[in-house]
């Protein structure tokens, strides 16, 4: 496991003149030809994403934290670009309370439960196991 860890802090280090590069040199603006199904598709994502998440939550499945990462990163992400590509004033401000009242707290709680989900998913597994006699987890 370690050589994917130095893997992951070459990756890293590799981002770091990247995105200088990229700060530096993309457009201010830049024409898209396809804004509509980038945006649906990514909303797409998130639906699917925000329904597995509940699927999981509800029956405190053992998926319950890798999906609640996704759904939080996928909301971090909305919140970001929703605020950042914000043609107006107006919508920006909009994103921006969208943002702050909706998409980051959600995600925050998403966050919480790729963390802590699996505790959550351990006391209902020993919950069932302990109902069912001569069924016992391995130690």
């Amino acid at each position: 496991m370690q050589v994917v860890g130095w893997v992951f802090v070459v990756l890293a280090g590799l981002m770091v003149p990247w995105t200088v590069y990229l700060s530096v040199n993309l457009p201010r603006h830049h024409f898209a030809s396809h804004y509509d199904l980038a945006w649906g598709g990514f909303d797409a994502a998130m639906l699917v994403s925000l329904a597995a998440t509940a699927w999981s939550a509800l029956r405190l499945h053992t998926t319950l934290p890798p999906l609640a990462a996704v759904t939080g990163t996928l909301l971090l992400t909305d919140a970001w670009f929703d605020v950042v590509m914000s043609p107006t004033a107006h919508e920006r401000w909009v994103a921006i309370a969208m943002a702050v009242v909706v998409e980051l707290p959600l995600a925050g709680v998403c966050l919480w439960l790729s963390v802590t989900g699996h505790q959550l998913v351990i006391r209902r597994l020993r919950r069932h196991w302990g109902r069912r006699p001569g069924l016992r987890p391995r130690s």
